[in-house]
C-alpha cells in the first residue's frame, strides 16, 4: 500500500522531479526525497499505532481487573514501542525503494514535458 501511494506521488510530481533534476539535483537526491517521505509516513503510522494501543490498554486492563481481579495484564513497554515504530519505518522504507528508484531514473527533459 505504501509503495502504491509513493508510486502515485512520483507520477503526480513528474514535472517537479524534472525541475529538480534540471537545476542540478542528482538521482540520489531525488531518491532521498521520496525515501524521506516514506520514512515520515512510517513514523507517523507507527506513532499512531502505539497511541491507539496505549489508549486501548486502559479499558482492557479495567475489564480484566473487573472480571479476573488481575491488574496490569495489557501493557506496552517503552522499548517495545520504540522497536515497533522502528519496524514500521523500516517496512515503509522498503516499500518505497522501488518508487523512489523509478523517480530518480526519470529523464529531466521528458519529465518537464509531461503535464
Amino acid at each position: 500500500m505504501i509503495g502504491i501511494i509513493t508510486y502515485i506521488s512520483v507520477l503526480e510530481r513528474t514535472k517537479e522531479i524534472g525541475i529538480l533534476r534540471s537545476i542540478g539535483a542528482s538521482k540520489r537526491d531525488i531518491a532521498r526525497v521520496f525515501n524521506a517521505e516514506t520514512l515520515i509516513v512510517g513514523f507517523v503510522a507507527g506513532a499512531l499505532g502505539i497511541l491507539v494501543s496505549l489508549v486501548l490498554t486502559l479499558p482492557i486492563n479495567a475489564l480484566i481487573r473487573h472480571l479476573a481481579d488481575i491488574s496490569g495484564v495489557a501493557r506496552l513497554p517503552v522499548l517495545g514501542a520504540l522497536i515497533l515504530v522502528a519496524i514500521s519505518m523500516f517496512l515503509t522504507w522498503i516499500a518505497g525503494l522501488i518508487p523512489s528508484g523509478l523517480a530518480s531514473c526519470k529523464d529531466p527533459v521528458v519529465a518537464l514535458r509531461t503535464e
